[in-house]
């Protein structure tokens, strides 16, 4: 028993003093590096660095394609070669001869309409079977097809070219000599007529037929466009929108002096945020307008324009009939603009040639395939009836034809070819008619059923003045204000409310 317990003793003993084997000296000897922490916010600002960089690089690539990359080119190579410049500190003393020279906001302003025209299509294809407005983009092909058959149908039957045909030695002698006085010029019209009219695309629309809503119940009254699942603003939305209009800011003080400061600038964004209170000085419009769409005249443009010019001259073709009946049937007949029928001729001969404003709003139209079964004018749509007048009040704000036509193209390519055609554009035509009947209908419902009572169709009655932006419905000094509305909250959406207002009152 003393040496069982003297054996347990000491192996308690033993095990007591026996030291636990050390990890280090048991294993190999490998180095442990500590794992990055990672930190949500470092890792966004990471990401939004990566992301602006991309957007620089895109955006200078889209800034070389341009025509007037070459003269910022040179201009900044001009610069560098100055000695403003240190050739020890290039990058830092190169942007203060660039701030100082000005040529820094000419790139803003570069880079504002850049980002501001460019539009953002969404490259997968989506079912037909899932898109709801899938019919809608169909009858917009549908459309084209139409009204391009149509055009050259009359081409087969005046045995007229579409993309035109030599003039002879005395035609072009006569129009050469007539340009300044092109009202003066002798055309035989007796057998051409307008391709479509607003009538008609309105019959086009009011005979869509697309899927039924599912929230759509036999009790609640239809109107025309309620079947269309287009998304578009209620009356708070557009409050917001046009928050700056509902205000009761009189102390302008002499706004005609900050206009002119502001012009100085050369800044587009605040021209088209001065433009926003409706109160323009009307010497001042044309400069601004010119800002806010880019559309100031380089020495490029002089040339495409003589070149246009040259066009109109040595060729003739059946667009060109189109457009002496228009101005004719439209402009001619209105007081307000009946003296300035010979520029009307020259602006709109030029835009029917333009090929430059088809490749510009193709882009906006990757979503919907052109029909390429007829053919149509160079400039890529058939001008319908009364086209001109939406270049007419333009000849209030500029005494240059060039300068008036390059305004009046980048007005049309921004915002009017989308009145014209059937598209699922937010602000094209549909969605204004849907914008109008919805707002007619929840906010005047009084007079919404006496229209329905008498059988009438409300945006009959708007219609036009809808296509037409209230060109030709509206003294020009008011059209004018509109339309500064327009390019200062960048939205058609305010046709539907004037002619609500219109309406209502």
């Amino acid at each position: 028993m003393l040496v069982r317990a003297n054996n347990s003793k000491d192996t308690e003993d033993n095990t007591s003093s026996t030291e636990l084997p050390d990890p280090a000296a048991a294993e190999p000897c490998v180095s442990y590096h500590p794992l990055p922490v990672v930190r949500e916010g470092s890792f966004m600002e990471e990401l939004k660095d990566t992301s602006i960089h991309h957007t620089a690089l895109r955006l200078a690539e889209d800034v070389k394609t341009m025509k007037l990359y070459g003269n910022l080119y040179k201009m900044v190579q001009k610069l560098s070669c100055s000695p403003e410049v240190d050739k020890d500190d290039m990058k830092q003393t190169l942007e203060g001869a660039i701030k100082a020279n000005g040529l820094e906001v000419e790139i803003r302003n570069v880079i504002y309409h850049l980002i501001r025209n460019s539009v953002k299509s969404d490259t997968r294809p989506t079912p037909a079977s899932s898109d709801p407005l899938n019919y809608l983009r169909r009858a917009g092909i549908q459309w084209e097809r139409r009204v391009r058959k149509s055009l050259n149908s009359m081409c087969s039957e005046s045995k007229a070219q579409l993309h035109g045909q030599m003039r002879t030695a005395s035609d072009r002698e006569e129009i050469l000599s007539k340009w300044d006085e092109l009202s003066t010029y002798q055309i035989d019209l007796s057998n051409y007529r307008p391709v479509y009219a607003p009538k008609d695309l309105l019959d086009v629309l009011l005979s869509l037929k697309g899927p039924m809503k599912q929230d759509e119940t036999d009790f609640l009254p239809k109107w025309e466009f309620s079947h269309i699942s287009l998304a578009v603003k209620n009356l708070f939305e557009l409050r917001v929108h046009f928050s700056e209009l509902l205000r009761n800011d009189n102390t302008f003080g002499d706004w005609s002096a900050t206009c002119q400061k502001i012009l100085k600038t050369r800044h587009a964004p605040l021209c088209q945020q001065a433009l926003k209170k409706g109160v323009t000085p009307p010497p001042l419009r044309g400069a601004l307008w010119s800002y806010v769409l880019g559309s100031h005249v380089e020495q490029h443009h002089i040339e495409h324009w003589e070149s246009l010019r040259q066009s109109v001259l040595t060729n003739e073709s059946i667009v060109d009939k189109l457009v002496f009946k228009d101005v004719q049937l439209t402009a001619t007949n209105d007081d307000r603009y009946f003296v300035f029928e010979d520029v009307l001729y020259q602006i709109m001969l030029c835009f029917s040639r333009d090929t430059e404003i088809s490749q510009l709003i193709q882009v906006e139209f990757t979503n919907s395939a052109k029909a390429k079964q007829y053919e149509g004018p160079p400039c890529g749509f058939v001008p319908f009836h009364g086209i001109c007048m939406l270049a007419a009040p333009f000849c209030y704000l500029y005494d240059n034809p060039v300068s008036l036509y390059y305004t009046f193209r980048a007005f049309y390519i921004r915002y009017c070819h989308r009145l014209t055609t059937i598209n699922t554009h937010p602000q094209g035509i549909v969605s204004l008619c849907l914008l109008f009947e919805k707002l007619l209908q929840t906010h005047e419902p009084q007079l919404w059923s006496h229209f329905r009572e008498l059988q009438i169709q409300p945006i009959r009655v708007v219609f036009k003045w809808l296509m037409r932006a209230f060109s030709g419905h509206l003294p020009p000094e008011q059209l004018l204000i509109l339309w500064d509305l327009i390019l200062g909250y960048d939205s058609l959406e305010i046709l539907s409310l004037l002619a609500i207002i219109v309406l209502s009152f």
